[in-house]
Formats: C-alpha cells, sequence, structure tokens
C-alpha cells in the first residue's frame, strides 16, 4: 500500500542520511552506549527492563530524524539483539562468554 511504501521511503532516506552524517549506521549506534556493550548483571527474568534511558534516546533521535516505529521499547529489543547490551541472566551461560 501507499502507506507502507513511504513509511519505507521515509526511513530509507533517514538512514541514509544518518551514514552520510556519521560515516555508518554502526557508528550511530554505538555512540547511544559509549562505543562498548552494556553488560547488565539481571539475575531474574523479572528484573531485565523493557526499556532503558539508553534506548529512550536512541527512540527519540530516530523519530526526529524520520525513522517510524521505533518506539523505546523496540529500541531497547533490537539494542540486545545486535548486541549492543548484554542483558544476559548471570546464570545463563552465554553471559560469561559475552561479558
Amino acid at each position: 500500500s501507499s502507506v507502507s511504501t513511504d513509511i519505507v521511503e521515509s526511513s530509507a532516506r533517514a538512514f541514509l542520511e544518518v551514514v552520510s552524517e556519521r560515516g555508518s549506521f554502526d557508528r550511530y549506534l554505538w555512540d547511544f552506549v559509549g562505543g562498548r556493550p552494556r553488560v547488565n548483571r539481571f539475575r531474574r527474568l523479572a528484573d531485565v527492563p523493557a526499556r532503558t534511558a539508553e534506548s529512550d534516546a536512541l527512540s527519540k533521535d530516530l523519530s526526529a530524524r524520520g525513522f517510524k516505529f521505533t518506539g523505546s521499547t523496540i529500541c531497547y529489543a533490537y539494542m540486545q539483539a545486535v548486541g549492543l547490551v548484554n542483558d544476559h541472566l548471570t546464570s545463563c551461560p552465554r553471559y560469561a562468554e559475552l561479558a
């Protein structure tokens, strides 16, 4: 549909602007965590947040640049998925491997 195409085109333009401004989208993202993965020390799944100050800042900046569907919770899940944040529980074998 036209709405979907507009959303994709808007986000694609915003992505290219970030790359032009910062050199890479990767560099842009890492700036939100100070260039190093955030390693949290959660013992229980209930302690893992759905959003943080960093994901709030990323969400706000992405939205201001014209990206769509970039709420703080979505941004935090993305930050976890790409390794900007290590939220494995301390009892998880992957926690030590990534820490």
